[in-house]
């Protein structure tokens, strides 16, 4: 049995993952039992606890514009909050797990291996990708460049010309404990489609709207990564 924190218990993806069943003693602390802006706070749950995985899934994601709107609370959680929690493990010798996203590639081409140059695409993957550059510094750890949404799909609409490689969260909540004691960095997600195609078959009333008409020509369509690394790992569970 392994004891595991994991931090944003109270986010979307974290309420999901509770309800998964597991043998391991998982801890889900609020935020005041583990402030990630504070390394002794981090220290004394992991000392409390006697953990020995901590997965990261805790920070600002949505909304995107917040990344924009206000880059100080965006750095101070995901780049910062995410050093912090690296500090501690490296302090304590705690495996870590970290989520972060599928908009680090920069989405021109499609189909990124985990050894792929990267170039996020907007403020939030810049944020997530400084947490990762922490995270990966440490190498005890494991980054997971994750591609996943709400289910059922929260939007009325849907781009048809953006592939991506899309899970619902229970998807991701599902296979997660298998992953946790590889190292390195991880693509986690689904077949490559469009945005539109993934979601219309939970919503026969979606509509397809283009992401070129949007935001112009030069917005990355080909956001989908290769997770031919993730198959291999998970056929031989």
């Amino acid at each position: 049995m392994k004891k595991i924190i994991f931090t944003g218990g109270n986010g979307r993806f974290g309420k999901i993952f509770k309800k998964v069943k597991s043998k391991n003693n998982i801890f889900f602390p609020s935020k005041k039992e583990l402030n990630i802006n504070s390394v002794k706070s981090i220290e004394n749950y992991i000392k409390k606890t006697k953990a020995k995985y901590l997965i990261h899934a805790a920070g600002l994601s949505r909304p995107m514009n917040e990344h924009d709107k206000n880059i100080i609370k965006s750095i101070t959680l995901n780049i910062i909050g995410t050093s912090n929690i690296v500090i501690a493990c490296k302090n304590l010798s705690v495996k870590l797990i970290y989520f972060s996203t599928n908009y680090v590639y920069p989405g021109k081409l499609g189909n990124y291996k985990e050894d792929d140059p990267v170039n996020p695409i907007n403020n939030y993957a810049l944020s997530k990708l400084g947490g990762e550059t922490s995270v990966r510094m440490y190498k005890n750890s494991l980054v997971l460049r994750i591609c996943m949404t709400e289910k059922p799909f929260i939007h009325k609409k849907a781009f048809r010309d953006v592939e991506m490689n899309f899970l619902y969260h229970d998807e991701v909540a599902n296979i997660l404990l298998k992953l946790i004691d590889c190292k390195g960095i991880i693509n986690v997600g689904g077949i490559k489609q469009s945005i539109f195609n993934f979601a219309k078959k939970n919503n026969d009333k979606l509509i397809p709207i283009s992401a070129k008409k949007i935001f112009g020509k030069k917005y990355p369509t080909k956001q989908s990564m290769n997770i031919n690394k993730l198959k291999k790992i998970l056929n031989k569970i």
